[in-house]
This record gives C-alpha cells, structure tokens and sequence, in this order.
C-alpha cells in the first residue's frame, strides 16, 4: 500500500515507519521535524497537521510524490503525553489534528484509517480505582486529564466519521507507554515501589510491537470505527500480577486466572480481532537477577 504516516519522525512513528516499509510498503512521513534516519522505500514531507489544508494537500499529492494519492492513513501525530504543554494547547493541537487527519481523509477517498488513541482514556492515572482488572474496551472513556479528553473526543470523531461515509474504517489504538530497548536496563528499579507504576497498571508497549499493532490494523477488512488496547503481554514488574493486584488495588475485582506477569491492561481483544501477538519483552533484553 501506499500509506502516509503523521507524526512519523516520534518515537513511535520511526519504528512504524521502519516496519511499514520492511513488509513492502511505501511510505511518507507527515511531520514538522525531520526523522533522525529516512528508511529507504520512505519519503519525508514536512507539514503542520493543525492546518487542514496542508493534510489535505499531503493526501492527494505534492508535485511528483504519490500523485496517485494514497491508500491508508497512520495518524500517529500529536502531543504524545499530558504535561508536555499546558492543558490548553495539548487539547487544541491534538484535537485540531486529529480531525484534520479524518477530514483531509474523507476528502481524498482514503478510508482505511489507524490512528494513535491512548491508554489514558481507561481512566489514567488511576488514582481512582479500574473499575475491574485487567482492563479492556468494554467500559465507557474516563478520561482525567486534557490530554486523555482529546483523545476520547478523537474516538468519538472517529465514530461519527464513519457514521457520515460507513464504507470508511478507523481504528483507534490505545498504545500503553511506549517504549525502545535501550529503556529496558531502568525497569528492575521499578519493583522497590510497586505503587510508582500503578497509574497505568504496570503496562508498556514495545515500540516494535506497537508498529506490529499498526500493521495489523491497516490490513484487517472491515468497516466502521473501533479501538483496541494495545499493551506487551507482561508487566514492567517482576512481581507477579495478582500480588501488585492484592497490595495496590485490594478492591478491585480480578476478573478470570491471571498468568503469573500478565499484562493488566487486557490485549484479548487485539488478539482476537487483529491477530496481535507481542514479539518483544523486556524480560528478554534484561538479565535475571540485574538489580
């Protein structure tokens, strides 16, 4: 396919990139910084996604890139986590963005859409109790900070869109935090404070599972708007799952058997519908026993 890519130069958005590319796909990266690396089979185009009319233009084609257009769209663009701006401007930018990424979408006739949704729409950063653990999709968006309302008001664009064109698909992925291997050699530190990653309930997301994700997605034939949760299938924690459960949340219910570092943030679904398989642990890349 012919994909164009916003927010590709992040930290997420060069893996996808890279990924995209490695399984025969052409790419463009929509960003306002260049990427550190420029994967071959890529171009780069510099744009400001909160002006609809330059994501316009990206998607239908500038001078001789993609005249023929495109056949999807990865909107990974965005303030990427609360308190990287003020409340005002991380609502604005993300908001503006993403329905100028849905817009410019429909208007080029390009309706397979993956988009950057959030795990912070679960109700992050949890300082009120899950409603049941592990977490899924089945509950209603509780968002608690002006980052995650942007990204529930993203959802609920993405409803709406293809509510106005039903032959259009739009996937929102709720990426728990992301993260590169280099990152991994920090998280033996995390077990002397299982109460310091209790907001997002031990979670993360490799960034090439992350890109597997977004593959994933683009590919599934369907209609219609849905999210899923995308998290590894294990914790950051060497604890087990059902004791960080015990001490940190005693009242919660634990729905089901819980494997012994499962994930806490549920990925059943992704499983089930996207074919979604982490490849990558952290356990793997830190030896046992590093303090």
């Amino acid at each position: 396919m012919r994909i164009a890519v916003t927010g590709g130069s992040g930290k997420l958005g060069r893996v996808v990139v890279a990924d995209l590319v490695a399984h025969g796909h052409t790419v463009t990266n929509l960003d306002r910084e260049p990427p550190a690396d420029r994967p071959g089979g890529s171009r780069f185009l510099r744009i400001d996604l909160a002006d609809h009319g330059q994501v316009l233009e990206a998607l239908l084609g500038v001078d001789e890139h993609h005249r023929r257009g495109v056949d999807a769209l990865v909107h990974l663009g965005a303030v990427p986590a609360p308190g990287l701006a003020t409340d005002a401007a991380t609502f604005e930018n993300n908001v503006l963005s993403t329905y100028s990424a849905f817009a410019a979408a429909r208007a080029a006739g390009v309706r397979n859409i993956v988009w950057a949704s959030s795990e912070t729409v679960l109700g992050l950063p949890f300082d009120e109790p899950p409603p049941y653990a592990p977490v899924d999709e089945a509950y209603h968006p509780r968002p608690n900070s002006s980052y995650s309302l942007s990204k529930a008001l993203g959802e609920e664009m993405a409803v709406q869109f293809c509510r106005w064109d039903p032959r259009t698909k739009i996937i929102g992925l709720r990426f728990s935090n992301v993260m590169l291997p280099h990152e991994y050699q920090r998280f033996p530190a995390f077990d002397t404070d299982p109460h310091a990653r209790k907001w997002n309930l031990w979670g993360y997301i490799d960034a090439r599972d992350g890109a597997q994700a977004v593959r994933k997605a683009l590919q599934l034939d369907a209609t219609g708007a849905d999210v899923f949760v995308i998290a590894n299938a294990d914790t950051v924690m060497r604890r087990s799952s059902a004791s960080l459960m015990a001490e940190v949340f005693p009242d919660v219910e634990v729905r089901g058997e819980l494997g012994e570092h499962e994930t806490l943030l549920s990925i059943a679904k992704a499983r089930r519908v996207l074919g979604y398989s982490p490849e990558h642990s952290w356990r793997d890349a830190v030896p046992a026993g590093t303090p």
